[in-house]
């Protein structure tokens, strides 16, 4: 009967701790949400939601269905079912892609008064078959990379090694994903879809970078290709590599928004690991190669090879 008596009067003390506990919880809330007024903070109060992380993710699985058919689809397709399937895919990503593209088109008009009043709606369909029409383009070009990659790599043991595993691969299929919304000028939605493959790759692709067919990036964490980049055809780069931007100054965001920022790279180009490349002017020349390592804020001309000294080796 004693225990019993004790372990009631801890449940009392329990509760009465936690409904103390629970009562501060309106105070620190309403510091919050007055905090909210605070204009050197952010929020995103009363404007059209932006998009929703999951269904970026939904629709770059939708389109690497449509990319590589039977590569990424739930079911097997075959003779019998591929129209089927295809037309299905197409169906719900045309909804899902359309969705976001208002979404995101819409919130701009809103909080930004970027636009005039348009037809969100009816746009973002619009925009969605457009973009979607292009697959068969896309397919093309991603074949070329694809096999640029069996090509070069003697560890690749086929074409759908390739296709499945390498996260170079995943990261230049976003890429190419994300640079035609950019090029129907779809805002914000593109820069999402590249982030979510840098997350999972390590591999940072401006999607207003400007990449040739054949393109590799062999292992590929660490890289970084900023958003002035162009990029020539069969060009391969390697781990670690930055095509960057020089040092800016602290209002560089808006003095040089637009400007070109981040080095050309022409065709048949070689970056091994670490090499660092800045600059808009900085332009590396046909068929050279730069080395691992290399920091490069000039240009080079073609037929050309940019390496370190073997450094001197300390044995103790």
């Amino acid at each position: 009967m004693e225990n019993t008596k004790i372990e009631k009067k801890v449940c009392r003390t329990d509760m009465d701790m936690l409904q103390e506990y629970r009562a501060k919880l309106e105070t620190t809330a309403s510091l919050i949400v007055d905090h909210c007024d605070d204009p050197e903070c952010f929020t995103h109060i009363d404007y059209e939601a932006i998009h929703s992380n999951s269904k970026v993710v939904e629709l770059i699985d939708g389109f690497r269905e449509l990319l590589f058919p039977g590569y990424f689809s739930s079911h097997k397709l075959d003779k019998v079912n591929l129209k089927y399937s295809i037309g299905q895919t197409v169906s719900s990503l045309s909804d899902l892609l359309a969705d976001q593209i208002t979404h995101v088109l819409r919130h701009d008009c809103l909080r930004y008064d970027r636009q005039a009043c348009i037809e969100c709606e009816e746009r973002g369909y619009n925009l969605a078959i457009k973009i979607l029409e292009t697959i068969p383009s896309l397919r093309k070009i991603l074949a070329t990379d694809v096999r640029a990659v069996f090509d070069g790599d003697p560890a690749a043991k086929s074409y759908d090694e390739i296709i499945f595993s390498y996260p170079g691969v995943y990261a230049i299929t976003v890429y190419r994903i994300a640079h035609k919304l950019v090029e129907y000028n779809v805002p914000l939605l593109p820069r999402v879809m590249t982030e979510h493959a840098h997350g999972l790759t390590g591999i940072d692709i401006h999607p207003g970078a400007k990449i040739g067919k054949r393109f590799v990036i062999d292992h590929g964490t660490g890289v970084v290709i900023g958003e002035t980049t162009v990029i020539g055809k069969n060009v391969r780069i390697y781990q670690g590599v930055t095509l960057g931007a020089l040092s800016l100054p602290k209002d560089a965001g808006e003095k040089l928004r637009n400007s070109k920022r981040h080095p050309t790279i022409e065709d048949d180009v070689i970056i091994y690991s670490g090499a660092t490349i800045l600059g808009g002017e900085t332009i590396i020349g046909s068929r050279s190669v730069i080395g691992g390592n290399v920091w490069l804020t000039e240009s080079v001309p073609p037929d050309t090879k940019v390496l370190i000294e073997v450094p001197r080796l300390v044995y103790k």
